[in-house]
C-alpha cells in the first residue's frame, strides 16, 4: 500500500460505505496528521466490517519521529490463566464461512520471515485465514543521525500492507489491549516478540494465542533456547508449536520437529533453521486449530519435571575457561554464543624473561574467539595423550588453527580470532602478526572489585 511508509501508521475507522484513514507521520520539525475519507473498494487488504477499529483514534503515542494511534482508555481489565478461550460448538459454522483473523507477534529477522510465509499461505485460494495485524516491538533511534528504524518485522508488515500494524511500548498498554479487543481476532501467532503477554492480551483471540519456540520443550523455556541448547551440546535439537499460558513457555504442546544439526553449527545458523521448521510445521496445523479439531484441551501438557531453563546470557558468560572446561565444552559455547556475547580468552605475547617485550606486551590481552574446532581424535574418556601447556601454537598442517590445551588434555583449534579494535581474521593471520613472539592463554586479570575483597 503506497501510503504506508517506514514513518507511518494507518488507522482505518468505517463509516458507511466508506472507510476514514489517518495518516500520522513527523518532520524533522513538527509532527502532523493527515485525515481523508476515501471509499472501502480503494483501500488494499483492508476489510471494512464493522470489527475494524469501531471508534475513532482518540490517543497519539509517539516514540521518536514514530506516531501511532489507538483508541480511547479504559480502566477495565479482564483476566484468564490460558490463551484458549471455551468456544462454543456451534462456532465451528461461523469459521466454515469465512476467513479466520489472524494477529502476528514479533520483532527479529527470524520471525520476519515466518511472517512472509504466513502471509503467503493466507493469500492462496483455499486459504482458511487472512492476516489482519502485527504488533512488534516499537522502531528504534540510530544514535547517529537519529534516523528511526523500524523493526525486522514492522518493516516486513509495511512491505505486505499488513492492514494494522501497532507497536506498542509495553504489551500491558490499556490503549493497546483495547485496540486488540476491537480488532475480532480469532488467533494470535507469537515469534519472538520479546514481550510478556498479560492475561488481558490472552483473553482476546477466540481461539488462543500460538507460539513458535526453538526447543524441544519442556527443555529450555526462557529466552535463550537455542544458545543454551548448543550450549550444552544438544543433538538433535528442535522447535515446538505451543499454545501461549501466563507462565512462560509453558502451555500446552501441538506439534514439535526435531533437527539433526552438525558438530560444527552455530546458533547464527540453527535459529534461522528452526525458526522455519516451526513456521511450517504451525502452518500445517492452522486448518485443525480454526476448525476446532485441535485446541487447548487436546495439546499434550509439559512434564514439569524436565523442564530447564534457558536463562539470559550474561557477557561475562563468554569467557572460555581453558584452565577447567573441556575442548568440547568451549566448542559447543562458541557455537551456542555466535550471534551474542560472542566468546573471549586472554592472551599473554612474548616470554616473561625476554626484555626485548616492552609492558604493554606483557598485559593480558583480551581477543574475541570467532569460531572453533575440535581435533578428530579428541576423546572425553582419554585426556591424558596431550601434556598440558598454556603454550598456544599452530597446528602442523595448511589449514589448521592455534592449538589450546585445556586442562583436563583436550585440544581445542582456534580457527578465526579478533583482537581488539581489528577485524576478525585466521589463525594464521593473527600468528604472523606476532613476528616469531611466544603466546600463552592466562586467567583474565583481577578486576577492581577482587582486588578489594
Amino acid at each position: 500500500m503506497m501510503l504506508l511508509a517506514a514513518r507511518s501508521i494507518i488507522v482505518v475507522v468505517p463509516s458507511n460505505n466508506s472507510c476514514r484513514f489517518v495518516v500520522g507521520f513527523t518532520s524533522a520539525s513538527t509532527s502532523h496528521i493527515k485525515r481523508s475519507s476515501v471509499s472501502s473498494s480503494s483501500l488494499l487488504s483492508l476489510s471494512s466490517s464493522s470489527s475494524f477499529f469501531p471508534h475513532p483514534p482518540t490517543k497519539v503515542a509517539r516514540r521518536g519521529d514514530f506516531v501511532s494511534f489507538f483508541g480511547s482508555s479504559s480502566s477495565n481489565t479482564h483476566t484468564r490463566l490460558y490463551s484458549s478461550s471455551s468456544v462454543d460448538n456451534n462456532d465451528d459454522d461461523e469459521y466454515s464461512k469465512k476467513k479466520a483473523r489472524i494477529v502476528f507477534l514479533g520483532t527479529p529477522d527470524v520471525a520476519a520471515t515466518s511472517l512472509q510465509s504466513i502471509v503467503e499461505e493466507s493469500k492462496k485460494e483455499n486459504s482458511c485465514f487472512e492476516v489482519v495485524g502485527v504488533v512488534t516491538q516499537p522502531p528504534k533511534r540510530r544514535k547517529r543521525g537519529g534516523k528511526v528504524i523500524p523493526s525486522p518485522v514492522g518493516y516486513a508488515a509495511e512491505e505486505l500492507e499488513i492492514p494494522v500494524i501497532l507497536c506498542p511500548e509495553k504489551a500491558k498498554d490499556v490503549d493497546f489491549l483495547e485496540e486488540m479487543e476491537s480488532l475480532n481476532v480469532d488467533l494470535c501467532i507469537t515469534a519472538a516478540y520479546g514481550q510478556y503477554l498479560p492475561k488481558r492480551f490472552l483473553k482476546v483471540p477466540k481461539l488462543g494465542t500460538l507460539n513458535i519456540h526453538p526447543s524441544l520443550l519442556p527443555r529450555w523455556r526462557g529466552a535463550s533456547p537455542v544458545q543454551r541448547s548448543l550450549e550444552a551440546g544438544d543433538n538433535p535439537i528442535g522447535v515446538s508449536v505451543l499454545f501461549t499460558v501466563s507462565k512462560m513457555d509453558a502451555g500446552p504442546i501441538v506439534t514439535q520437529q526435531t533437527s539433526q544439526i552438525d558438530d560444527n553449527d552455530t546458533a547464527t545458523t540453527v535459529l534461522p533453521h528452526l525458526f522455519q521448521l516451526g513456521t511450517q510445521s504451525l502452518i500445517d496445523i492452522i486448518p485443525d486449530v480454526i476448525q476446532r479439531k485441535t485446541t487447548f484441551d487436546t495439546a499434550t501438557i509439559q512434564d514439569e519435571q524436565l523442564v530447564l531453563n534457558a536463562d539470559l546470557i550474561h557477557s561475562s558468560e563468554g569467557e572460555l575457561k581453558v584452565w577447567t572446561d573441556s575442548a568440547k565444552s568451549c566448542h559447543d559455547k562458541t557455537r551456542g554464543f555466535s550471534m551474542w556475547p560472542g566468546t573471549f580468552m586472554y592472551f599473554k605475547i612474548g616470554d616473561d624473561n625476554d626484555s626485548d617485550n616492552d609492558e604493554q606486551q606483557q598485559t593480558p590481552v583480551k581477543v574475541k574467539i570467532i569460531q572453533t574446532r575440535l581435533l578428530p581424535d579428541n576423546d572425553e574418556d582419554d585426556v591424558t595423550t596431550t601434556p598440558i601447556t598454556n603454550v598456544v601454537h599452530m597446528g602442523p598442517n595448511k589449514k589448521d588453527g592455534l592449538r589450546v590445551v585445556c586442562g583436563d588434555g583436550s585440544v581445542l583449534e582456534l580457527l578465526q580470532v579478533q583482537p581488539a579494535t581489528r577485524k576478525a581474521m585466521d589463525a594464521k593471520s593473527y600468528v604472523n602478526g606476532l613476528q616469531g613472539q611466544t603466546l600463552r592463554w592466562v586467567q583474565p586479570p583481577p578486576t577492581p572489585e577482587s582486588e578489594t575483597s
